[in-house]
């Protein structure tokens, strides 16, 4: 049913209150001062019905809502429309190198929106489920919680401090190791890292001065490695990634048989690799993308097959977009933020109930393969149907790229108009509406949000002309 007029004005004449009320509920997440409100001020959000969306969004970050550190054009007037609808949505990102709460309260300042943290999924979110898991290799069963790991990536101990905070106890960083063993990689100065650097657990085995065999009692032992984000040091980190892989059991400093009938069991033994994030390119404040955490990955695989025995193949796991693991992963937090969600509408209503139950999520994206690819592929246990939505204010430019390699449902110019497709294909704004009321004022609505108030009004944008 089209929406009556009236609805439509509301909506689009109408702009939110300040996000953050007195008593936050999420006490890590400090108030942001917002500019005051424009002329168009809300009085009520009771006059919106409170009709319940069988539909949800699922937003990448970089080159959808941000460029870098630089909000999008209209990406805070997509979310707030959304919240004000009472629409669902999570922010999936392959980005990371933070703590969950960090990024969260930085996204809330630069959109000016209050992002849940329930509703925020980054990278490297998955792993904090690794704690309890256990190698294959120990006959203990000891948690990977207790044990010593390795954590690359990102700036300075930024990512041992997520690890930690994780529930990761013994967390070892490049830094670390460079500093106690400077010759580990000649090329890499101690100096550049001894801030970060803390002392190893256990002393690295070197067969010159070390007084007993290797031991995983008595020298450092990395029984898992993660790449949390994006290499600083590509050369030191492949260097060392190759020592421990190459290792004994993960002790550093020792060297693997490399006799055929050895390598099963060495493959066996090999501590786990984990990657979070196969992105080739990120949207940067470059006019180019840039080589991200998947170009790294890629590189090592190449130095791998040349440096490994023949017969040695490379076990490692991948998370992140495209992943299936990933997008599990992201519906189970939105199946969890929309029930919560349908509490705070109608305290009777449940996300369990059939006509309650959640039908489709529409996926924005900016790369072909990761957003599109991940989106199109994954098969919701839920029954949910997933369906993608590629922007072209990010990574992918058809200009230079040609057709996306992976088919979205349509490809739009921003976030904007996806959720503009979307609603319109959901019957939540009429079919085809572009609201005539809006055009002429786009440019000082555009203004009005910059100042601190809000468009909620579904139109073109400035200078476009919609047949």
């Amino acid at each position: 049913m089209r929406p009556t007029a009236s609805f439509l004005q509301r909506l689009s004449s109408q702009t939110s209150r300040p996000y953050f009320r007195q008593k936050c509920c999420c006490p890590w997440l400090s108030p942001v001062p917002l500019q005051p409100p424009s002329r168009r001020t809300l009085q009520t959000t009771s006059s919106i019905s409170p009709r319940i969306p069988d539909f949800a969004f699922a937003f990448d970050i970089d080159g959808v809502l941000l460029r870098s550190s630089n909000p999008i054009p209209r990406a805070r007037s997509t979310l707030l429309a959304l919240q004000r609808l009472r629409i669902p949505f999570i922010l999936l990102t392959n980005g990371g190198g933070k703590h969950e709460a960090d990024r969260v309260r930085e996204l809330s300042h630069l959109l000016s929106v209050h992002i849940p943290p329930s509703a925020f999924i980054q990278s490297h979110t998955p792993f904090a489920s690794l704690t309890t898991t256990t190698t294959p290799s120990d006959p203990t069963c000891t948690p990977l919680a207790e044990k010593t790991i390795l954590v690359t990536g990102g700036d300075g101990e930024r990512c041992r401090k997520v690890a930690e905070a994780y529930g990761f106890r013994s967390v070892v960083i490049p830094a670390d190791i460079i500093t106690a063993q400077p010759d580990l990689w000649p090329f890499t100065s101690p100096q550049n890292h001894a801030a970060h650097a803390r002392p190893l657990p256990l002393p690295i085995y070197n067969p010159s001065t070390s007084a007993s065999p290797p031991s995983e009692k008595e020298h450092l032992t990395i029984h898992s490695v993660f790449v949390f984000n994006d290499p600083r040091d590509w050369a030191l980190d492949t260097q060392l990634l190759l020592d421990i892989l190459l290792s004994d059991r993960g002790i550093l400093g020792t060297t693997a048989p490399s006799t055929s009938q050895d390598q099963a069991q060495q493959q066996q033994q090999q501590p786990p690799l984990y990657f979070s994030n196969p992105d080739l390119l990120w949207s940067s404040r470059h006019h180019h993308p840039r080589l991200g955490q998947g170009a790294f990955l890629a590189s090592f695989l190449g130095v791998w097959a040349a440096v490994a025995p023949a017969n040695r193949a490379l076990n490692y796991t991948t998370i992140g977009k495209p992943s299936q693991s990933t997008f599990s992963f992201a519906e189970t937090r939105l199946l969890e933020h929309r029930r919560q969600q349908l509490l705070d509408l109608s305290p009777s209503s449940s996300s369990t109930k059939p006509e309650n139950r959640l039908r489709k999520v529409y996926m924005i994206g900016d790369n072909p393969s990761s957003d599109i690819l991940g989106g199109n592929a994954y098969v919701s246990p839920n029954g949910s149907e997933w369906e993608t939505v590629l922007v072209r204010s990010g990574v992918y430019d058809e200009g230079r790229m040609g057709p996306p390699q992976h088919t979205p449902s349509v490809v739009v110019e921003d976030v904007w108009e996806g959720v503009e497709w979307a609603l319109g294909r959901e019957g939540w704004l009429g079919d085809g509406v572009k609201l005539e009321e809006a055009k002429g004022r786009v440019g000082e609505e555009e203004d009005d949000s910059r100042r601190g108030g809000e468009v909620l009004s579904w139109g073109p944008r400035r200078g476009e002309v919609k047949g």
